[in-house]
């Protein structure tokens, strides 16, 4: 069974950077893209940012310029350069990814565990 694990969060200060990563467990059939999403305590869970496989990239208002998606097909791995972090950065951040696992299934999207970031002083 195909998981998505994620590393890199931790507490760091406002200003610093943290990156992730997320890389999928087992062999899959094709990936169509990868995103981060994260979730603060009392929030809805929001869209951070997406990559294609064509490597097109979209970012949350709220971290462009801070942010960078980046992914490496060959490994089907999705990273997320987090820098100028804020407060507001604080979330559960997950991976996910649209992909099929196996010939002939449909396209699904899969989930991470989730990784704590804590921007504090």
């Amino acid at each position: 069974q195909v998981q998505l694990v994620e590393s890199g969060g931790g507490l760091v200060q406002p200003g610093g950077s943290l990156r992730l990563s997320c890389a999928t467990s087992g062999s899959i059939f094709r990936l169509y893209h990868m995103a981060w999403y994260r979730q603060a305590p009392g929030k809805q869970r929001e869209l951070v940012a997406i990559i294609t496989s064509a490597d097109t990239t979209t970012y949350a208002d709220s971290v462009k310029g801070r942010f960078t998606i980046s992914g490496d097909n060959a490994k089907n791995t999705v990273y997320l350069q987090m820098n100028s972090l804020k407060p507001e950065d604080t979330a559960v951040y997950y991976c996910n990814a649209h992909m099929i696992v196996t010939m002939g299934e449909q396209v699904r999207g899969y989930w991470g565990q989730g990784t704590q970031v804590t921007v504090s002083s």
